[in-house]
């Protein structure tokens, strides 16, 4: 779904379609040079996620990007009519028309309620959160925080689309991401697999890369394959009780302690010595009945995939 951003400076009026990242800045070489000396030289972007999610990320600038007149500290999804304020210049974030949601934190919180003709596809989805967030996040400055978040939320996504799947939303420090299974449902198991190693080593490289961080993060994975309503509407985000039990999942890793926890639907196609006589009953909210898990390290992720490939003659 196609966007923009119209501004003012000086004598002059510009609107600038936003593309898969749009950069602002005073470097030359950012799309849109502003010469305002309260201006980072790598100040902002905007970075398109899926096919209608735009998101304005700050670069860990000195003065700080705005929406709304609230200061942004981890990447924010834009609405149409979003007022952006970067020095001392306003932009307004215009998208086409597209029928409005209800918050998009109910998919964590509430039993997610379909509207519309939504399409009912069989998904895999990988819920992905950082552990001690919150008390990091009152510890270190904003400037810090800002720019270890947007590194976080720019190497999660790139995981993601090289292990083919799509990146639903971020929420916070959270990442949803899906792939499509109607097709061939082991595959997109292996590859969020994949994804989940990977966005775990990216949380690990920022304990290396920020002096700033004094108890070092991780995260937790939920995993679940089931079926889903994938909107019709511009953000096409899917929705329905799959996705509830897989954030679910993803906070019951706190409690068994363990890097992630998948459901049945999931693990049942793994090497049968891999989870038999290990796999446990848990209550989720939001449901009735007791639902089957199997939690696993990220330490057997390489051997448990290269297991996967070879009981399915997958190269």
């Amino acid at each position: 779904m196609s966007a923009s951003l119209s501004y003012t400076m000086e004598d002059f009026s510009k609107t600038i379609p936003c593309k898969s990242v749009l950069t602002i800045g005073r470097d030359k070489s950012s799309d849109i040079v502003l010469g305002d000396l309260m201006v980072s030289r790598n100040h902002s972007m905007i970075r398109r996620i899926g096919s209608g999610d735009y998101y304005l990320i700050d670069g860990g600038s000195s003065n700080g990007s705005y929406v709304n007149q609230q200061r942004v500290s981890m990447p924010k999804l834009l609405k149409h009519g979003d007022k952006i304020t970067i020095g001392g210049i306003d932009f307004l974030f215009e998208q086409e028309a597209r029928e409005e949601q209800e918050e998009e934190e109910s998919v964590v919180l509430e039993d997610t309620i379909v509207h519309d003709t939504p399409e009912i596809k069989k998904i895999t989805i990988v819920v992905a959160d950082i552990r001690g967030f919150t008390s990091l996040s009152e510890q270190i400055p904003i400037r810090s925080l800002t720019r270890l978040m947007n590194t976080w939320f720019n190497e999660v996504s790139d995981v993601i689309i090289k292990n083919d799947g799509i990146v639903d939303k971020f929420i916070g420090d959270c990442v949803f991401a899906r792939w499509e299974a109607d097709s061939d449902e082991i595959v997109t198991i292996i590859n969020a697999l994949k994804a989940s190693e990977g966005i775990s080593q990216v949380t690990e490289n920022l304990n290396k890369n920020f002096a700033e961080i004094t108890e070092d993060l991780h995260i937790g994975v939920g995993i679940n394959t089931g079926a889903a309503s994938v909107s019709n509407r511009a953000n096409n985000s899917a929705l329905g009780d799959a996705v509830n039990v897989a954030f679910r999942l993803e906070s019951a890793t706190k409690m068994l302690d363990k890097d992630i926890v998948l459901s049945e639907s999931a693990y049942r196609h793994f090497p049968e010595k891999y989870w038999k006589d290990q796999e446990q009953k848990i209550r989720v909210k939001g449901k009735r009945d007791p639902v089957r898990i199997f939690a696993v390290d990220f330490d057997v992720i390489p051997n448990l995939i290269k297991a996967i490939k070879t009981q399915n003659k997958l190269k």
